[in-house]
């Protein structure tokens, strides 16, 4: 089977749709675009397949309601504009699936519930009991609670976790741009690239296009939603809403991204793209390899400098003397206890301190490498 077939075979699927893709230039929902990405999901629905869709828009839909000639750029508005249009994004979403008797239910999601591990496994629970049940969750980040500025992007982060969380065997991501280039696709002679064997291949692809008026990230954040995906096994493919239908069909639309070889495990996903570093802890060159090429925990005598505050069982970034970060765990000490231990065997801090200090700062069970060593 390659990698199309997986799409259009593909059970549970998740898709993404943007902003754009659901509302009219200037704000407000385009009804007739619902209904109709509504048709191409419910008939897969249809199918027997069990479908997410995680949706952006909220925060579109509110501004023509409230009048907002511009996406409010303030976090407040930002949270009324959502408040507003979530309620008329659903409203869509029952009346557009309705037609076909397939009911709907809202997911709203925050950091929260991809960041700490018992609302992460809360969050799958809920999701497979809507699939038992024959319905399809539509989710959205919770815009309206949100504690720091929403972002775009987080969506198609989202949508990427989502599917590790209920281990999707495809990821679809819409927006207004067809497929990934080799260039700025408003460039003449730009080329579409149809197939990306390893989404961490491509350093020399311009993806820094600006997203459009009414939402505000591009291609940047659907390519870093491909490598999350892509790293959990699950096949992702980038096209236009409007080329829906045609990419769930295994029709040689968008740009389709491998899953990679080196899948990782539910929890190293988790670590590497659901949590959130209190701090970092900087390794020398030694401790890098061991950590990185050899699959060996981190122990105390490699770490030169201890940075942050954090407590034991928080998740931490390691970094290498250049500053760059190579790996992600969960550190079994509190800040304040380290500066004491480094550079130092974990038999010598035994001998001296005690025995429960003959112990890994990061167990190699706990550590996600994000970056190979040289």
């Amino acid at each position: 089977m390659d990698h199309r077939d997986a799409i259009r075979a593909a059970d549970p699927l998740v898709v993404k749709v943007g902003s754009s893709s659901l509302t009219r230039a200037g704000g407000g929902l385009d009804t007739a675009l619902i209904d109709a990405l509504a048709d191409v999901l419910a008939a897969r629905h249809a199918a027997g397949h069990r479908v997410v869709l995680v949706s952006s828009g909220a925060i579109a839909a509110g501004m023509t309601p409230l009048q907002l000639a511009k996406r409010p750029s303030d976090l407040a508005t930002q949270q009324a504009a959502a408040s507003v249009g979530q309620t008329a994004l659903m409203a869509a979403y029952t009346a557009a699936f309705g037609r076909h008797g397939v009911l709907v239910g809202q997911v709203l999601l925050t950091s929260d519930d991809v960041t700490r591990r018992g609302h992460y496994t809360n969050a799958r629970r809920t999701l497979e009991r809507l699939f038992a049940l024959g319905v399809v969750p539509i989710v959205n980040e919770n815009d309206t609670v949100a504690t720091h500025e929403i972002r775009f992007g987080d969506n198609d982060r989202l949508a990427a976790l989502v599917a590790h969380l209920i281990g999707a065997r495809a990821l679809v991501l819409l927006s207004d741009v067809d497929a990934l280039y080799d260039g700025p696709p408003s460039r003449p002679g730009a080329r579409r690239i149809g197939f990306v064997p390893d989404a961490e291949d491509l350093g020399e692809i311009d993806i820094s296009k600006r997203g459009s008026a009414v939402g505000t990230g591009g291609m940047i954040t659907k390519v870093e939603a491909a490598r999350i995906a892509t790293g959990a096994g699950v096949t992702t493919v980038l096209t236009s809403a409007d080329r829906a239908g045609d990419a769930l069909s295994g029709q040689d639309v968008g740009t389709v991204f491998a899953p990679t070889q080196r899948a990782r495990t539910a929890r190293q996903l988790w670590l590497a793209h659901a949590t959130a570093p209190q701090g970092g802890l900087v390794l020398d060159d030694g401790a890098v390899l061991a950590v990185t090429r050899r699959g060996k925990s981190l122990l105390p005598a490699g770490v030169r400098e201890v940075r942050g505050k954090f407590s034991a069982g928080d998740a931490v970034d390691l970094v290498d003397l250049g500053g760059t970060v190579i790996a992600r765990g969960l550190v079994n000490y509190d800040a304040h206890e380290l500066p004491n231990l480094l550079g130092r065997s974990t038999r010598e801090l035994a001998r001296e301190l005690g025995p429960e200090y003959e112990r890994e700062l990061v167990h190699r069970d706990d550590l996600v490498v994000l970056r190979r060593g040289k």
